[in-house]
C-alpha cells in the first residue's frame, strides 16, 4: 500500500511501527504537491522547510519517547486560521501580504500533538463561496474531474485531501464549506458543535456560524484530528467548556438501536433524481445494520438559505469593517485623503462576491430595514432551531443529502448567485442552530462522488463519528482515490 493511500490511523501506526520515518512521510507528499498542484491549485502556500523542521522534531521526539497518536502525521490548514510567520491570506488580495504575527488555536493544538505542517489551503475569499471560485489566486479543481468545482469554501483543503497531496487538513464552515466540498470530492468532513473549537486566530465571515473542523478520507480520521483540536479555549468569548470525549476510542461499529430520522425536506424538489438514490441506499444501509429510520418533519427548513444570507451577511459587514488600509492589509497607493483610502483599498482588495455580501449586510442592519429584515431572520432562526430540538426528541441522528447535485461545471453558476447559494440549502440548517453534523460519502454518480449527511444534537460528535465510522466499515467509498491521484 503506498503511503499516500493510508489513513491517518494507518500512517501513525507505520510511524510508530517504524516503518518509515516523519521525514520520510513529508517528503513523499511535499514531492506529490510539488507534482500535482499546479494543476490543482489546492495550496496558496507549501512550507517545505517548516515541514521539513516539524518532521525532524517528530522524529526526535517518537526517539525519546514522547509520541502522540498524530507524531509526525502530515496535516494542511485552510488558509484562514493564523499561523505564526507564514501568510495568511483568506483567498483574498485584501491580505495576499499579510503574515500572521501568531497562531490560531487550532494551529496551536494540531502542533502540540505532533502534526507537521505542509502549507494553507486555497479558499473562496473570506470563506464567501460554495464552489472556490471566488478566490483571488485562481479556482481550486476537483481532482475527479479538473472540469468540475470541488465546492467551497474549504474547497482546497478538501481537493488536497482527495488527491492524497495530505492525509488531513483544516477547514472552516459558516453555511456548510466543510461538508459541502467533502461530498463533491468525496471524503469525509465534520462541522462540530458551534463552540466545540475554538475560532480564536480564524479570520471571522459570521461570527455566530463560523465553526472551525477538519476534513479526512475516514470519520475515523477526522476522530483522531478532531479530539487534538477540540476543547475550551479562553481566548474565544464563543468556546464552550464542555468535556470532550476521545473520540476515537469511542467509535462503534454496530448501529443496533440508533434510531436514525430522514429528514422530509431534505427529498422535496430541487433534489437530483440519482442523488437521491443514492442516498437512500445509504439510508437502507444503515437500516440493514440494525439502526431505525423513520421519517421526520422540520417545517421551518426550507426557510434556512433566506434565512442565513440575511444572518451572515450582516456580520460579515460588521466584521470585515476592520480591513480599511490603515492597520493591515492591502493599502491603495497615493490616497488623496482619508475617504479615497477606504474606498480605493477596499475596492481593489474585495473580490465582487464579498462586496456583495458587505453591501447586503449593510443594507438589512441599517435603520429602515433592521427590523423588516435582520430581526425577522433572527426570529425564523429560532423557530429552525425549535425544528431541530423537537426532532432530537425523537431521533438520534438525523439522515439525508449533503448537496442536491453531484461537483458543476467550474464557471457554471459564477454569474448567478441566486442558484449558487442554492447549493448550501442542506448544510446551512445545522450552522443556524449551532448543531454537529458530517458529510461522508455513499457513492458516485456520473464518476463524480455524492455525500450522506448526518446531523446530530449539540456536542453529539462522537454518536456522529461512531455512525458514520460503522457506515464506512461496510462501505468502501472512502478509500477510493481518483485514477489520476492513486
Amino acid at each position: 500500500m503506498s503511503l499516500h493511500t493510508r489513513s491517518v490511523a494507518e500512517l501513525a501506526a507505520g510511524l510508530r511501527n517504524k516503518e518509515f520515518s516523519a521525514v520520510e512521510l513529508a517528503r513523499h507528499f511535499l514531492a506529490r504537491i510539488r507534482a500535482s498542484n499546479p494543476a490543482l491549485n489546492a495550496f496558496v502556500t507549501v512550507t517545505e522547510e517548516r515541514a521539513l523542521a516539524d518532521a525532524a522534531r517528530a522524529d526526535a521526539d517518537r526517539a525519546a519517547g514522547r509520541a502522540g497518536p498524530l507524531t509526525g502525521v502530515p496535516v494542511a490548514h485552510k488558509d484562514i486560521f493564523c499561523t505564526d510567520g507564514i501568510k495568511t491570506s483568506c483567498g483574498s488580495r485584501m491580505l495576499d501580504n499579510f503574515v500572521a504575527p501568531y497562531d490560531a488555536t487550532v494551529v496551536e493544538r494540531l502542533a502540540a500533538a505532533g502534526t507537521v505542517l505542509l502549507g494553507k489551503t486555497n479558499m473562496d475569499e473570506f470563506a464567501m463561496g460554495s464552489s472556490n471560485e471566488t478566490s483571488f489566486y485562481g479556482p481550486v479543481r476537483n481532482p475527479w474531474d479538473l472540469d468540475k468545482v470541488p465546492g467551497g469554501s474549504s474547497g482546497g483543503s478538501a481537493a488536497a485531501v482527495a488527491a492524497r497531496l495530505v492525509p488531513a487538513a483544516t477547514g472552516t464552515d459558516t453555511g456548510g464549506s466543510i461538508r459541502q466540498p467533502a461530498a463533491l470530492v468525496g471524503i469525509s468532513g465534520i462541522k462540530p458543535t458551534y463552540g466545540r473549537v475554538s475560532r480564536y486566530g480564524m479570520v471571522a465571515f459570521a461570527s455566530s456560524l463560523d465553526q472551525g473542523g477538519v476534513m479526512a478520507p475516514s470519520a475515523a480520521d477526522c476522530a483522531l484530528l478532531l479530539g487534538a483540536m477540540a476543547g475550551f479555549d479562553p481566548r474565544d468569548s464563543t468556546s464552550v467548556n464542555v468535556p470532550v470525549p476521545d473520540y476515537a476510542a469511542g467509535l462503534k461499529t454496530s448501529l443496533k438501536g440508533l434510531r436514525v430520522g430522514v429528514l422530509k425536506e431534505f427529498f422535496a424538489a430541487g433534489l437530483d433524481g440519482a442523488t437521491g438514490a443514492l442516498v437512500e441506499g445509504a439510508i437502507a444501509q444503515l437500516r440493514a445494520q440494525g439502526a431505525e429510520v423513520r421519517e421526520v418533519s422540520c417545517p421551518n427548513l426550507p426557510l434556512s438559505v433566506p434565512t442565513y444570507y440575511v444572518v451572515a451577511p450582516a456580520e460579515c459587514s460588521s466584521n470585515l469593517s476592520r480591513f480599511d488600509g490603515v492597520r493591515f492589509g492591502h493599502r491603495c497607493s497615493e490616497p488623496r485623503d482619508l475617504m479615497d483610502l477606504y474606498r480605493r483599498s477596499r475596492g481593489e482588495g474585495f473580490g465582487a462576491e464579498v462586496k456583495r455580501r458587505i453591501m447586503t449586510g449593510t443594507y438589512v442592519l441599517s435603520a429602515g430595514y433592521y427590523d423588516a429584515y435582520y430581526l425577522k431572520a433572527q426570529k425564523v432562526r429560532s423557530l429552525i432551531t425549535a425544528d431541530f430540538q423537537r426532532a432530537f426528541a425523537e431521533v438520534d441522528v438525523l439522515a439525508g443529502p449533503t448537496s442536491p447535485t453531484p461537483a458543476f461545471a467550474i464557471g457554471a453558476k459564477v454569474d448567478d448567485p441566486i442558484t449558487m447559494y442554492l447549493n448550501d440549502i442542506y448544510t446551512i440548517g445545522a450552522n443556524l442552530a449551532g448543531l454537529p453534523a458530517i458529510s461522508v460519502p455513499c457513492g458516485f454518480v456520473g464518476g463524480l462522488p455524492v455525500g450522506l449527511q448526518l446531523i446530530g444534537p449539540h456536542f453529539g460528535e462522537e454518536r456522529l463519528l461512531g455512525t458514520a465510522h460503522a457506515f464506512q466499515c461496510e462501505t468502501d467509498f472512502h478509500r477510493r482515490v481518483p485514477a489520476a491521484y492513486a
